[in-house]
């Protein structure tokens, strides 16, 4: 059976100096920077008064409920579903009452829904104009290079992501250009980041990603221009429809079957 001749290089050992070492020094320093940045622009979090603190642990209180109430008995469960429904529809837990049933308030003209967009768009600006200089700076100074050949084999799907920028056919996909090092380095210096900066950092990206994508639900929920007495019937009903089960029920038999089996 005849092997697949191994695709050689000749490449300069100066590249490893000149190209890979400095684009990761300047992508580690840019999210050191971006970190400090983003920490100096950002606005210090406003204290919620006790009703709306008690609005919105009540709805998290149904979705809680909702979530866990297979760990509850059919008693306890109906006990709390009744109350929170009840509680719901009645508008208990409203932070003004008296507003029920009228239009929310326009976003924009809530300062703190203002607050909230400008320090979206201070995160934004800090994450986009340094990595829109740096892309400038790889693709002026260091397009079209070949830097390094990945010690694993790859399949020809990864041929894109690791040769941007060299408009080459036959090349082995181990091999990457400098444009893609510098992609392969956003997703992957997270680590070094959180050793840094610790866990709890604004430089990785994946990091400001999930945290954009998880944090949609608070301002979906609670966020101006919401009706929250539209998120409580909502939940009521969604409390309501529950057929209830538990993970305890008929555990005896279960047991006494384990133990004989």
């Amino acid at each position: 059976m005849a092997q697949v001749p191994i695709q050689t290089i000749h490449r300069d050992p100066q590249l490893f100096y000149w190209i890979l070492l400095p684009i990761t020094v300047v992508m580690i320093l840019t999210g050191v920077l971006r970190h400090y940045v983003t920490v100096l622009l950002s606005t210090p979090p406003k204290k919620l008064d006790k009703k709306a603190m008690r609005e919105q642990r009540a709805l998290m209180h149904g979705i809680g409920l909702r979530t866990n109430y297979h760990v509850l008995s059919k008693r306890a469960f109906n006990i709390r579903r009744d109350a929170l429904i009840s509680a719901y529809e009645s508008g208990a837990y409203l932070k003004a009452p008296e507003n029920r049933g009228q239009a929310p308030p326009n976003p924009l003209s809530d300062p703190s829904s203002m607050d909230g967009m400008m320090g979206m768009m201070k995160n934004q600006m800090a994450m986009i104009i340094p990595n829109t200089l740096i892309m400038s700076w790889i693709n002026a100074f260091f397009s079209g290079y070949v830097i390094m050949k990945l010690p694993f084999p790859l399949t020809i799907k990864f041929k894109s992501m690791l040769q941007a920028g060299v408009a080459t056919r036959d090349m082995d996909p181990r091999w990457m250009s400098s444009i893609s090092w510098y992609f392969l380095c956003i997703f992957g210096l997270q680590s070094v980041f959180n050793f840094l900066l610790g866990s709890d950092n604004a430089a990785s990206q994946m990091a400001q990603q999930m945290n954009q994508m998880g944090g949609t639900q608070g301002p979906q929920m609670f966020g101006p221009g919401v009706d929250p007495d539209k998120q409580f019937l909502a939940e009521a009903e969604n409390l309501a429809v529950i057929e209830h089960y538990s993970v305890l029920d008929d555990v005896e038999k279960r047991l006494l079957e384990g133990i004989k089996g």
